[in-house]
């Protein structure tokens, strides 16, 4: 493959994602000592990226370089739209690279990463053209990882903050690393048999398919070669794509357990807010679409891992839209839509995925049903819904104040509005 000419090929990929940062950079190691020769590692420490510094390592044969790179603007953001993304374009070109390892920093979601290898422009063109996602490899401390995925902590009070306005939690990047995982590696050892037993029954939920192995015995190709074909490998899925990938278990399985909520009715806006806490309560992770009756044109996303909760814009239902304004929906969402479409309500419904590890699963469902419109409130129609109190009609906007996919940067690190 390394005789190839750049424009003939991608450069395969693996990233390793975690939120201990020592258990990444052993997996990222091990994964890098397989063929150093062709194998790039590179891994960008952010601890000071606040302060607009952050530390910049490729390792390639004998050969190890470390940069400090100084940042106008100290974020998650503007590293990879200034570094990152421009250092991966060089190194695949790079005649004597091979693959590419790519080792995050504990701050660093995946999903966010393939999100921009997929939509940022790099001399005008997405870094997928020049790498290939092979395989997302997360790492999960078996004695506190389940404890990070159910609390409440912030990132900047760990020192983990992605930026001074950083509000994400422990929770929900330790979630989101697992759930867009295509292999696991379990570390370190819980000293509490039970404790183990409901962290792997978690993980299960989250990415049934993903292979696991542990590090103690870790065969980087070996577990990779575990991956199954139709992996996600990389591929992010919209707000309107699919909830579930893999079959997980519905059974409950060391008190963990998969709650399915599906609906046609809308939510009463007022009473869907006040039932938001039963999605945080002994809840692991809530993923899903909801109607608000008081918004009855845009799907509403709902997210929640832990402690930590986030709504935002979905999208417009299809039902919303003329038909001459479908030619740019996705084929996979046309196809899912017809399938369940309402002479009523279109394809509007509620779609929600609960895993829950403490909480009864009966309560969540109670509360969610309670939320929806009464019969006595479907009749009074949309003209009346319209005059609910909506607390989900306020939108923040990003901190950095830049649209990554309106974003574009080239290999001098320059950028600037598509």
């Amino acid at each position: 493959m390394g005789t190839e000419s750049s424009a003939n090929r991608r450069t395969p990929l693996i990233m390793v994602a975690g939120i201990r940062a020592e258990q990444v950079a052993a997996v990222a190691g091990a994964a890098w000592r397989e063929d150093p020769a062709g194998t790039a590692l590179v891994h960008h420490d952010l601890r000071e990226v606040t302060q607009g510094v952050v530390r910049r390592l490729v390792r390639h044969g004998d050969a190890e370089t470390t940069e400090v790179l100084e940042l106008a603007h100290g974020c998650v953001s503007c590293t990879l739209r200034l570094d990152m993304l421009p250092l991966l374009r060089r190194l695949s070109a790079a005649p004597d690279v091979t693959r590419i390892v790519v080792q995050l920093d504990p701050a660093l979601e995946p999903e966010t990463i393939c999100w921009a290898l997929q939509n940022v422009l790099v001399d005008d063109r997405p870094l997928v053209d020049d790498v290939e996602v092979r395989a997302v490899v997360t790492t999960v401390d078996l004695a506190t990882w389940l404890a990070d995925a159910t609390g409440e902590e912030e990132l900047v009070e760990r020192g983990l903050g992605g930026s001074a306005d950083d509000e994400r939690t422990v929770a929900q990047v330790a979630v989101g690393q697992v759930e867009f995982a295509d292999a696991i590696v379990l570390a370190g050892r819980s000293g509490d048999r039970w404790n183990r037993v409901r962290t792997e029954a978690v993980i299960a939920r989250l990415t049934p398919n993903a292979p696991a192995a542990h590090l103690d015995d870790l065969d980087v190709s070996v577990l990779l070669a575990k991956v199954p074909a139709d992996a996600r490998r990389g591929v992010v899925d919209g707000p309107q794509g699919r909830l579930l990938r893999g079959q997980p278990s519905l059974d409950t399985d060391a008190g963990v357990s998969v709650v399915l909520f599906e609906e046609r009715r809308p939510f009463h806006p007022e009473r869907l807010h006040e039932a938001i806490d039963v999605l945080l309560d002994g809840v692991v992770r809530t993923r899903g679409r909801v109607w608000v009756a008081s918004q009855p044109d845009v799907a509403l996303w709902l997210e929640s891992a832990g402690g930590g909760l986030g709504v935002g814009h979905a999208g417009p239902w299809l039902a919303a839209l003329e038909p001459g304004d479908w030619a740019d929906v996705s084929a996979e969402r046309q196809v899912r839509a017809s399938l369940t479409w309402d002479d009523y309500y279109g394809d509007r419904m509620q779609e929600l995925v609960v895993i829950v590890h403490e909480a009864d699963p009966r309560d969540i469902d109670h509360a969610l049903r309670r939320a929806l419109l009464t019969d006595d409130e479907l009749a009074a129609g949309q003209r009346a819904w319209a005059s609910y109190y909506d607390p989900f009609g306020e939108w923040h906007t990003d901190p950095c104040g830049d649209d990554p996919a309106e974003t574009t940067a080239d290999a001098t690190g320059e950028t600037g509005k598509a």
